[in-house]
């Protein structure tokens, strides 16, 4: 995926509100912070190859940096839904750059199923996770 022109693809003037840093400890004793300090600005649903064996679900997105600090680790957890609403995976896509005040990072979670299982996914619900 080609992140620069993913980030084309965003509306100008899409900005939310800051948040503020509430800060949770992982089990490596890191320092996560509540979302607050990440929007997800713009995020859509895309089907390659439907209707066959190799159909592929992949959720593409952009989120941004709206705290006060650098943050060293960005999490995105997608978590998809069947028509009815039950749970099929849920995934993880985390960047390994740092993400300046303001900066967009484009983020890409792909279900890691393909064929039939893909063509269950209806909906999906995105939860990002940061640390500073």
């Amino acid at each position: 995926m080609h992140r620069r022109r993913l980030l084309a693809l965003v509306p100008a003037g899409l900005v939310s509100s800051a948040g503020c840093l509430e800060y949770v400890t992982n089990d490596n004793g890191e320092d996560i912070t509540e979302p607050g300090d990440v929007d997800i600005v713009w995020d859509d649903l895309v089907r390659d190859d439907p209707g066959t064996d190799d159909e592929r679900v992949t959720v593409w997105g952009v989120v941004r940096n709206i705290g006060e600090r650098t943050l060293y680790y960005v999490e995105i957890r997608a978590t998809f839904y069947d028509a009815e609403g039950e749970e099929l995976e849920s995934v993880i896509e985390n960047v390994d750059d740092d993400v300046s005040t303001g900066e967009e990072w484009a983020f890409e979670v792909e279900f890691p199923h393909f064929g039939e299982r893909a063509a269950e996914v209806e909906t999906y619900e995105l939860e990002p996770a940061t640390g500073v």
